[in-house]
């Protein structure tokens, strides 16, 4: 069967993956770590304090998000809001990322507060940017919308990554009169203008189609609507037992995927070589998510949500034995075939069981699953990191959030369409 051609809307929402995925490759994932790493060793932290303090950091970023989340969420379901509340997160996001480029190279308290304004914009435009999966497409066509949105952030974020890594190497190897902080300063710009050029599409030609009119007193009734989500969410078993099994899955590769320049750090790894492996990293990624959105039509979403969860918790027992750049290279590699896919499948999964009147409302508990767990990891690999000095046993750690998020998927059941192509197949 041929397969029909994207629309405008389509295209426009997956254009803002290639956009923001510069800030989370950028930012949170490779050159912030390293710059923190540096900015903190530079002012007498050790590298086991100054990794648990970004994690921390992390934590507390994401658990503003998630008391915010489902609030947002339950107004922005109201006509004509949830555009409005994007383009705020939005600009807080790329806003204060440019703005990282200002602070004085030896104020790291002053880089972590700025960081969490950062995480806040980026992770609080990604929950109206989510809920926006039900307006732009049928259900049939989520998983793989939603998985090619995923490849192209994977790579579009390789191109200002690559225009970064040249700047920082260049730099380090003194063939231009830059320092590494310098460099980086200017990978902070690169992502902000990244960010906000690709955005446009979205702005221009997404709208939303499902909502509920307003209300007097909006703000007022979020909160009472609020308690009635969570009566709503826990009546309909399947999407309560998914956002349990969510709660602890994704907690693991949220974790993983933050700290791991941190980790690499620690194990002697050197910037250089970290940014060459997670720019390898993102190529690699790219047609993994493509092709988690293909074999979830063959064998459905969730066998594909198993496959990622069982390479997950490879990575941990791996990581608990790394000791060289070699190993720290497969580990990337196994990382890679299923970070975008097991968040894009998720996302489009979580769509397939919601009401899509109410998308925001049920996404605001989405996201606030996602953020409650987001801080749990972190203070976890932090924790077990200061408590035995070693980063290996930190990210071991996170195993048993692979091993339970795995046994509660088990018990959720596959939504109609899947039953159906299921039973076909």
């Amino acid at each position: 069967m041929k397969t029909r051609r994207f629309s405008k809307q389509e295209k426009s929402w997956m254009l803002y993956d290639w956009a923001n995925s510069a800030y989370s490759i950028i930012v949170t994932t490779a050159v912030f770590p390293l710059f923190f790493k540096a900015v903190a060793t530079d002012s007498g932290l050790s590298d086991a304090t100054s990794t648990a303090y970004l994690g921390y950091t992390i934590a507390i970023a994401t658990f503003i998000l998630a008391m915010l989340s489902p609030i947002l969420g339950t107004i922005a379901d109201y006509e004509g809001l949830k555009k409005r509340f994007f383009v705020f997160f939005f600009s807080l996001g790329a806003g204060s990322t440019a703005l990282l480029a200002f602070v004085p190279g030896d104020h790291w308290i002053i880089l972590l507060i700025l960081y969490t304004v950062t995480a806040v914009g980026f992770a609080g435009a990604n929950v109206f940017y989510d809920a926006f999966l039900v307006d732009i497409t049928e259900e049939k066509r989520m998983h793989d919308i939603s998985a090619r949105g995923y490849g192209l952030g994977y790579i579009g974020s390789c191109i200002p990554f690559l225009i970064s890594i040249a700047l920082i190497v260049l730099a380090q190897l003194e063939i231009i009169p830059l320092s590494f902080y310098a460099a980086s300063k200017i990978a902070f710009l690169i992502t902000a203008l990244w960010w906000a050029a690709f955005t446009i599409p979205m702005l221009k030609h997404v709208t939303q189609r499902y909502y509920k009119k307003r209300e007097a007193r909006p703000i007022a009734n979020s909160f009472k609507q609020l308690g009635q989500t969570f009566k709503e969410v826990r009546q309909y078993k399947p999407l309560f037992l998914f956002l349990l099994a969510y709660f602890f899955y994704i907690d693991g590769v949220g974790t993983i995927i933050r700290m791991s320049t941190a980790y690499g750090s620690d194990l002697g790894i050197s910037a250089t070589d970290l940014l060459i492996v997670l720019f390898v990293t993102q190529i690699v990624a790219a047609p993994c998510s493509i092709l988690y959105g293909r074999l979830s039509q063959r064998f459905t979403g969730k066998k594909m949500l198993y496959a990622g969860i069982c390479v997950y918790i490879v990575v941990c027992v791996y990581a608990f034995f790394l000791r060289t750049t070699l190993d720290f290279w497969i580990l990337a590699m196994l990382v890679a075939t299923s970070q975008g896919g097991i968040q894009a499948l998720s996302r489009s999964y979580f769509a397939k069981l919601v009401p899509k009147q109410k998308a925001n409302e049920f996404f605001g508990f989405y996201n606030v699953f996602g953020k409650f767990a987001a801080v749990m990891g972190p203070l976890l690999l932090g924790l077990t990191t200061q408590l035995t000095g070693n980063t290996n046993a930190g990210v071991f750690s996170l195993i048993a959030l692979f091993l339970i998020g795995f046994a509660l998927l088990a018990k959720v059941p596959e939504p109609k369409d899947e039953q159906r192509h299921s039973y076909a197949s």
